[in-house]
């Protein structure tokens, strides 16, 4: 890991200063690459998957080397995802045999997402406590749990990514402030509004329970 992180240094030089803070070009390309991503799962556009692939690498390296292991191994995570989110937009198909739509999760189906959410934060937070050098592993650890859960709704094109995805952009600003990466944080403020925003256009375009 030190001999790639070695080799991504010139992506880790300053490109511009912001609120005192230096943002290097790894982190701005990676945001960059995020928003426009975010724009497309906005619209239903499966081109967003490629871009989710490229900006998670690239978050990977940002986040392992501000010591955000929990953060930094999502990434890796995503890029998996991302593959597998990609076929399912192009080729996917609903329960019923149908073409993969936008559509509402069924309420069981919700208080099993929760259930997966209850048991997979305290495990990511006591495996990272136990294994890294982390010193925010309860924190650290439910963007890492949640977003597994809003991967995966994002994926089947359930609307309750979207509030899943509300949920841990709020968390991350936090964590990221408390971090440095003042960028960073900008970018998941814009993540809030643009979740909700994203939550709203897919309600329209859901098909009715």
């Amino acid at each position: 890991m030190d001999t790639l992180l070695q080799a991504l240094q010139p992506l880790f030089a300053t490109a511009l200063t912001l609120w005192g803070a230096p943002v290097s070009w790894l982190e701005l390309v990676g945001c960059v690459l995020a928003v426009v991503m975010v724009v497309f799962n906005m619209r239903v556009n499966p081109i967003a998957w490629p871009l989710a692939i490229v900006s998670s690498l690239l978050f990977f390296a940002l986040f392992w080397n501000s010591r955000l292991y929990g953060e930094a191994g999502l990434q890796i995570v995503f890029a998996v995802m991302a593959g597998w989110g990609w076929w399912q937009w192009l080729q996917g198909h609903q329960e019923n045999g149908a073409t993969l739509r936008v559509r509402h999760l069924r309420p069981s189906s919700r208080v099993k997402a929760l259930v997966a959410l209850a048991l997979a934060w305290p495990a990511t937070a006591l495996f990272l406590r136990t294994y890294t050098n982390t010193d925010v592993p309860w924190w650290d650890a439910f963007p890492t749990a949640a977003s597994l859960v809003g991967q995966w709704l994002l994926g089947r094109k359930y609307v309750e990514n979207w509030p899943t995805w509300v949920a841990v952009n709020v968390v991350s600003v936090g964590l990221f402030a408390y971090k440095g990466l003042w960028f960073t944080t900008a970018l998941y403020l814009l993540f809030v509004a643009m979740s909700f925003s994203g939550w709203r256009a897919w309600q329209r375009l859901a098909q009715p329970r």
